[in-house]
């Protein structure tokens, strides 16, 4: 008889992880490279996360002048905080992470990469959690800003990644109900 080797602990689960949408504001988005690609992306990790029951939040840095969150995703989202801080750490008052933390793994989309991406996922670090960084779902007006910014978190500890990989991460198995939603999802059809 063999006995199967446990999951590895690198990978996420939906029932250990949250996401965090950043920013993805009406007057900022359209600056931002390849912005139309960056919020359907956005978009499908939300659907995705909502069709596993994982917890989703989302910021606006200063809303004000910033506007609020893209039309295409403010029906998806629930709770959307309000900051002014480069860092959302602040305004989403999670506290540190715990060893017993069920949902320690930070899944981050939004803009901008180099600015209040990278504060938000170092100061999660920072705070214990393991962070999941989507390069397809993250993004800053210039393209080098972006680069410099994922080789710097990556660096720093956070774990760069892909929406279609975290999804079907989180949905482990295929031939479920679950995986064929995802499956219409990645591919448009949803």
């Amino acid at each position: 008889m063999t006995t199967a080797l446990p999951r590895s602990p690198e990978l996420a689960s939906r029932s250990d992880s949250r996401v965090l949408v950043i920013d993805v504001q009406e007057r900022l988005v359209p600056h931002i490279h390849g912005h139309e690609a960056l919020v359907e992306n956005c978009r499908k990790l939300i659907r995705g996360a909502q069709l596993l029951d994982v917890p989703v939040d989302a910021t606006e840095q200063y809303p004000k002048g910033l506007g609020p969150t893209v039309e295409r995703l403010r029906p998806l989202l629930v709770a959307v905080r309000e900051k002014l801080r480069f860092s959302g750490v602040e305004c989403l008052q999670w506290g540190p992470s715990q060893s017993d933390d069920p949902r320690h793994r930070i899944i981050v989309c939004g803009v901008e990469a180099h600015v209040c991406v990278q504060q938000t996922v170092f100061d999660l670090l920072a705070g214990g959690y393991r962070v999941y960084v989507m390069t397809d779902a993250v993004g800053s007006r210039y393209d080098g800003d972006k680069t410099a910014a994922l080789e710097r978190m990556s660096a720093g500890g956070a774990i760069l990644t892909t929406v279609e990989s975290m999804l079907f991460e989180w949905c482990e198995t295929a031939g479920t109900p679950e995986f064929k939603a995802l499956s219409r999802l990645v591919t448009g059809r949803e």
